[in-house]
């Protein structure tokens, strides 16, 4: 069953000509594949968030212990 918002969509494509229905159903599908994309991200950084946080705190504990050295750009 459809939720009112989809109803709502729908009854507003279908008050438009075939054409521009096209156009709009284009534009949504390119909309909701980058929702889903950010999504994916999203649920992806909340799994190493963890990990990111102790990479960087080993990182300013080790520039502050002085291991740290300078990252030489010509060698990457």
């Amino acid at each position: 069953m459809s939720s009112p918002a989809v109803i709502t969509i729908v009854k507003m494509l279908e008050s438009l000509p075939v054409e521009i229905q096209e156009q709009v159903v284009d534009h949504l599908r390119e909309y909701l594949e980058n929702l889903q994309d950010e999504m994916k991200w999203n649920q992806l950084f909340q799994h190493s968030q963890s990990k990111l946080v102790a990479a960087a705190q080993k990182a300013k504990q080790e520039i502050t212990e002085g291991k740290a050295t300078a990252m030489d750009y010509d060698q990457l």
